[in-house]
């Protein structure tokens, strides 16, 4: 009962990239920089599994983000032509490559980290990918002229990514879809759709993953500006309720989404989000139990999987291996308190 994971992203070491931040630079090259990759995939597997978390993720250590560390791998688009765009309805800007030509894989994306992973965890083993309508609001377009057509080419290359990871023995497969909450007509009109492509022939565990974004500056003043009551999920939860993806990670710690929003989920196992990564205060067991005791009330207990509200990538790594303590002795708690 109440099996942990997270959402999928680690800190990175200060010997592979400089902590803190998104899009970090790489400090190792070549071959040294493939071999720290690695590295650091070991030390986020046993981090997890050390702070008792049940389905482990590679930490995302191969990966200076995680959409365009997907992007690297595609064909038809071209990195050395970045322009400024507006990303999240414009919530920040970045500079991001523009798509170029049609869309095509190089070759395997994830193949190295992801066998290397499941050779060093007998665990549980969750792979993430960028889902297809926040690839599209992360990149420029610069040929299809069309954003759900770009969307559905991009849902094409993910699903090919995808099946190869289920046959290297991936046990989860979960789809990033932060864009989820930012473009919810969007959602429900195509983007569910351009999902059930990008997981078309898929056997294993499919999930999604919808938060309310990375603990950094511009996501925090952001869900200042919402209100005292979250709702976006109540735009998304039912459609979602009826898709043919198995779980839905969302965010609940120090948020303010109502929590018989989860109810909407019916049907759904839930990754429920007990640990807030806005924050560098560590969560003690018994809020961790508390948050889970709550979900109770709207989801069976069967169906409640404990997790991070969202990725930890840019927390000090100290900080965010004591939260996954918390996650795993708060998990442990609530086994005995609700069981």
């Amino acid at each position: 009962m109440f099996p942990t994971t997270i959402a999928g992203s680690l800190p990175k070491p200060p010997w592979l990239a400089e902590p803190g931040k998104l899009w970090a630079a790489w400090r190792p090259a070549g071959a040294e920089l493939e071999a720290a990759k690695l590295d650091a995939t070991l030390v986020a597997i046993k981090l997890q599994e050390d702070a008792g978390i049940d389905i482990v993720t590679d930490g995302e250590q191969s990966r200076q983000h995680f959409v365009h560390g997907f992007l690297e791998a595609v064909n038809g688009i071209d990195f050395t032509k970045r322009v400024e765009m507006g990303i999240r309805n414009d919530r920040y800007k970045a500079m991001v490559p523009t798509v170029t030509g049609p869309l095509s894989l190089k070759g395997r994306v994830h193949a190295c980290e992801a066998r290397f992973a499941r050779a060093h965890t007998a665990k549980k083993l969750k792979f993430t990918l960028p889902g297809p309508m926040t690839i599209v609001d992360t990149i420029a377009d610069g040929y299809y002229g069309d954003r759900i057509k770009m969307a559905f080419a991009f849902a094409d290359v993910l699903n090919q990514e995808a099946l190869a990871l289920q046959a290297d023995g991936v046990d989860v497969i979960q789809f990033d879809e932060p864009a989820f909450n930012v473009y919810m007509d969007a959602a429900t009109d195509w983007g569910i759709e351009a999902l059930h492509r990008a997981a078309a022939g898929l056997t294993c565990t499919t999930a999604i993953h919808i938060c309310y974004g990375y603990g950094i500056p511009a996501n925090v003043e952001w869900k200042a500006t919402l209100g005292a009551a979250w709702r976006q999920y109540e735009r998304v939860f039912p459609a979602l309720a009826k898709s043919r993806i198995g779980q839905v990670s969302l965010e609940c710690r120090n948020s303010k989404v109502p929590i018989e929003l989860l109810k909407l989920l019916d049907g759904k196992d839930v990754l429920i989000g007990v640990i807030d990564v806005a924050t560098e205060t560590i969560e003690t067991p018994e809020e961790v139990a508390a948050v889970i005791g709550e979900a109770l009330r709207c989801v069976p207990r069967e169906r409640i999987i404990p997790c991070t509200n969202c990725g930890i990538a840019p927390m000090r790594r100290d900080i965010a291996a004591a939260k996954l303590t918390a996650l795993g002795a708060g998990a442990r708690l609530a086994r005995e308190r609700f069981g």
